[in-house]
């Protein structure tokens, strides 16, 4: 059984992301904008995004983005904490990441 208050989370190797996935995971302006508020103020708790949707949509975008390896998440204490890996990704493809939130409003 998981230590905490939620089930564990799977996140994709590095070799195991595609552009696809990246590119899926960032088509999105919500998604588009967590990873944002990501890089602005670093990692922060699934609950403090203030987004106008639901959490069961805010959930769905998490997934989206820990999927196409964009986020990581980890539990810390009573949360689930939200943290970019953008240094992983630029190394497999370097400046999409960038590019494609330069590109997107």
């Amino acid at each position: 059984m998981p230590f905490g208050r939620w089930a564990a989370v799977s996140h994709p190797e590095l070799d195991e992301i595609t552009v696809d996935d990246v590119l899926h995971a960032l088509a999105d302006p919500t998604r588009r904008s967590i990873v944002r508020l990501l890089q602005a103020e670093g990692d922060r708790a699934c609950g403090t995004f203030g987004l106008p949707v639901a959490a069961s949509t805010l959930s769905h975008h998490f997934r989206a983005l820990r999927k196409g390896g964009i986020i990581r998440q980890y539990d810390e204490g009573r949360q689930r904490m939200n943290t970019l890996r953008i240094d992983e990704l630029d190394k497999r493809f370097p400046g999409l990441v960038a590019a494609v939130l330069a590109a997107g409003t």
